[in-house]
């Protein structure tokens, strides 16, 4: 899922093609995309763009009128920028939005089509839209921690919980706790004040990297690459790869769509923590130590470029 630097370097992408300009077309191409029916998505032909928004990880188009057109990528949503009038793609496209000097493409590519547009007028029912997080690029230590132990939860659940946290999923929080030195299950409430601090600068170091990285990458250009697995994350994706920092094999925890990847050297004091699929299968095999898992898992070295 496009997580904070994604929908960032997205909506600076958006900002010199649509600001200002007018929607000239509207062509939905799934019947299921548009999740609202009032106001029609007629009502902003001929109106002009006159702000974006980020809320969460769904990108507000602000139009002329107080209407306000909401687009949630999900997991496998994603923008593109084509010619004007381009042609929506057949499998994946969702929807296509023609201004004057180019064409906004929504796809989706996966089977389960969970991304979505919401047409909503006034900024109350955008603001229903935002779960609650704390914007933490701008969040002073207090309010971090405040938003850190208002519930006692691990810290992966924590810092991808959308009422605490604004803009953080499944890759990004991986990256902060391996910066952060800090296991994914230890839970909030057993912190010391010197690791919510090292976790505050940590979230806000990674997140200011990856936004400075993406924004350099794209130079200018419309984002095409947008994905939770990038070359240069420490631990995201990166199952059985060395980890840059100590060289000992990241491993994973996975669980329904989404997987926790960490270090257990820099992360977890040497200790492999259970994966339910894997230790069921392997019982008693399952590596306790570092020691062992070097012995029955290797770590596997990156590929050369």
């Amino acid at each position: 899922m496009p997580e904070l630097p994604d929908i960032t370097a997205y909506i600076e992408a958006l900002e010199p093609r649509v600001l200002r300009q007018p929607i000239q077309a509207v062509r939905l191409a799934s019947p299921f995309v548009l999740r609202t029916f009032d106001p029609p998505i007629s009502q902003i032909i001929g109106k002009q763009v006159v702000g974006i928004h980020r809320i969460g990880k769904r990108i507000a188009f602000e139009i002329e009128g107080d209407l306000f057109l909401v687009f949630h990528l999900m997991i496998a949503g994603r923008l593109r920028w084509g010619d004007r009038g381009a042609k929506v793609p057949g499998k994946l496209g969702l929807a296509a939005i023609d201004f004057p000097y180019g064409t906004l493409l929504f796809t989706e590519a996966a089977t389960k089509k969970r991304a979505s547009l919401h047409l909503v007028r006034g900024k109350e029912a955008v603001r229903a839209m935002d779960r609650g997080g704390i914007e933490v690029l701008d969040a002073p230590l207090a309010a971090f921690r405040e938003a850190l132990l208002r519930e006692n939860h691990t810290l992966k659940r924590a810092l991808t919980d959308p009422r605490l946290f604004s803009g953080i999923g499944n890759a990004y929080s991986d990256e902060i706790l391996h910066r952060a030195r800090l296991s994914p299950v230890q839970t909030t409430n057993k912190l010391s004040g010197e690791e919510i601090s090292r976790l505050h600068r940590a979230t806000q170091d990674v997140l200011r990297e990856w936004i400075d990285r993406l924004r350099n990458e794209a130079k200018g250009s419309f984002p095409e690459k947008v994905t939770a697995f990038r070359e240069g994350m420490a631990v995201h994706g990166r199952f059985r790869k060395p980890c840059p920092v100590c060289g000992t094999a990241v491993q994973r925890i996975a669980y329904a769509d989404n997987e926790t990847n960490y270090c257990p050297r820099c992360q977890t004091a040497g200790r492999i923590l259970s994966d339910r699929s894997l230790s069921r299968l392997l019982k008693s095999d399952w590596p306790k130590s570092i020691e062992e898992l070097e012995e029955k898992m290797p770590a596997r070295a990156p590929r050369p470029e």
